[in-house]
């Protein structure tokens, strides 16, 4: 197929964070599967100072309208790894500037104009090419989704949002920077709560919305984590898709374990306890919010075994930081908390530990979690809706299920788990632990997911893929 990516930064070209990872992925996993990729991208200072790049002028050239104005815009190239094609869109006013989205803190004033335009000049690209689908990334590409359906144009269009904490929320007067009929401005279309909602649109005019797995996709229709827009994702839950976007391999290490790594690494967080009866269960405040830290410092007041070891990873809440002071002196021998955690440290703390703890609700996509588990650390995670695509309970009965879970979110649930944790049986263990380093943590399902997706939603235009 030919699939047309579109989003605002891509690694390494432009990155301000995880969505340049993420589109880096994407695209090289789909080339990789054979499909055309194209990824359409902003033409920023920082690519255009890029030299080793190699960026050139294409042919293509166009004027859209933006508002009032008719602004032109030239198109330049370059060859991505794995032969990823890129397209820059260049317009100097927009783009050429020294930070992506704002400078000191401050978002640029014109943001709304400096991607409407944008995602006017991806419209534009797939009606020149005419690719199968468009993959559109973020709030800076999703207004394409609009575009694309006001013009009929015949693709298959896919969203996905990556974080619904950043949605593109405008003002209502740049909505004329769209071009739009105003029928577009309603509470059907564009407009949320009187502004214009970037995120919103492409929601609703998308064909799919792409969510990274079911964890995401029930929690994301939650006020919890629905970030404002869980009634729109609610009333859009047909076209929802949980897709379970894959991690590289170098966001996933794996640390070769030996024996005498294995104590010299206790030994060295735990050093008054016995390196070989510790069960040593690491725990990542980042892979939970901050959330459920209380609930397992009380719980070490329930289990007062000296096997049950704690490696707290990364920083607490401000509200827990006195108990976790109080924690940290009652019990010295068998709770340590590194708030800061380098490759090196990260590696260490793997090679000792046995379980990953999660004592609240999961983050809805952690590498750590799993990175552990590609590790043989076997998870202790809380209910929530989706988890089941990543983990399942444990039955020995009939040997099914690769972690531990419990159902309520307390202190009493959680030490309970703690101890069947404690008490599961060596044998059990290593059956577990091989189970989840041969947990296929790779793109490859999600590519299966998206080629499904896309040429199901290109059947609905009457178009067969190429």
């Amino acid at each position: 197929m030919k699939i047309l990516i579109a989003a605002s930064e891509m690694s390494p070209v432009s990155t301000s964070g995880g969505l340049a990872d993420f589109v880096e992925g994407l695209s090289a996993h789909l080339g990789a599967a054979g499909h055309e990729v194209t990824v359409v991208l902003p033409f920023f200072r920082c690519v255009r100072e890029n030299k080793a790049l190699g960026a050139k002028r294409s042919k293509t050239r166009f004027s859209l309208p933006v508002g009032s104005e008719i602004l032109s815009c030239e198109v330049w190239e370059a060859t991505g790894s794995g032969g990823v094609k890129l397209r820059f869109i260049q317009r100097e006013e927009y783009f050429d500037r020294t930070g992506l989205y704002g400078v000191d803190g401050r978002d640029y004033q014109d943001n709304a104009a400096r991607f409407i335009f944008f995602s006017k000049c991806v419209t534009e690209i797939a009606r020149l090419n005419l690719p199968d689908a468009v993959h559109l990334v973020g709030w800076q590409a999703a207004m394409a989704a609009v575009f694309i359906r006001n013009q009929k144009l015949p693709v298959a269009t896919v969203l996905s949002p990556f974080s619904l904490d950043f949605q593109g929320n405008f003002w209502s007067h740049d909505f004329a920077f769209t071009n739009l009929p105003g029928s577009y401005f309603s509470a059907e279309g564009l407009e949320f709560y009187g502004s214009m909602n970037f995120l919103k649109a492409g929601i609703v005019f998308a064909d799919a919305v792409a969510l990274p797995g079911g964890r995401f996709l029930a929690e994301a229709q939650t006020p919890v984590h629905g970030c404002g827009l869980e009634n729109v994702l609610r009333e859009h839950s047909a076209k929802l898709e949980a897709i379970a976007f894959g991690f590289d391999e170098k966001d996933l290490p794996v640390v070769k374990v030996d024996a005498k790594l294995r104590l010299a690494a206790r030994r060295e967080f735990f050093p008054s306890s016995d390196p070989k009866s510790a069960r040593v269960f690491v725990v990542d405040s980042i892979s939970t919010g901050g959330e459920g830290i209380d609930l397992l410092l009380q719980a070490l007041d329930l289990i007062p075994s000296p096997d049950f070891c704690v490696a707290l990873l990364g920083p607490v809440p401000n509200d827990s930081t006195e108990v976790l002071d109080i924690a940290l002196r009652r019990h010295s021998k068998r709770l340590v908390h590194l708030p800061e955690v380098d490759g090196g440290i990260l590696a260490r703390v793997l090679a000792a530990g046995d379980f990953v703890l999660v004592p609240g609700a999961l983050e809805p996509r952690s590498a750590f979690v799993a990175a552990a588990m590609r590790n043989g650390l076997l998870p202790v995670l809380e209910y929530c809706p989706g988890l089941l695509d990543l983990v399942r309970d444990f039955d020995p009965v009939t040997g099914s299920g690769n972690g531990l879970v419990f159902y309520r979110h307390s202190v009493a649930a959680l030490a309970d788990v703690v101890k069947r944790a404690l008490f599961l049986p060596a044998g059990e263990w290593e059956i577990l632990s091989q189970r989840l380093r041969e947990t296929d943590f790779s793109w490859g399902p999600a590519v299966a997911r998206l080629e499904e997706l896309q040429r199901r939603l290109l059947r609905k235009t009457g178009r067969t893929s190429v």
